[in-house]
């Protein structure tokens, strides 16, 4: 997931870079919410994992 983010954060720097600011803005912004999902999924993993982490011991 982040390495898409990744990804169209480039794709947006060489398109903007080129003058084509309509691309860079979209990609910017799909970057944008790839990176937002990713954080999400990520606290949901580490909850559940502190959750299950304290039911073993």
């Amino acid at each position: 997931m982040l390495r898409l983010a990744l990804f169209f954060l480039v794709v947006s720097l060489v398109a903007a870079l080129f003058g084509f600011g309509g691309i860079s803005a979209a990609a910017a912004d799909i970057a944008r919410i790839l990176f937002f999902i990713a954080i999400v999924i990520f606290l949901v993993l580490l909850v559940a994992g502190l959750m299950a982490g304290s039911t073993l011991f």
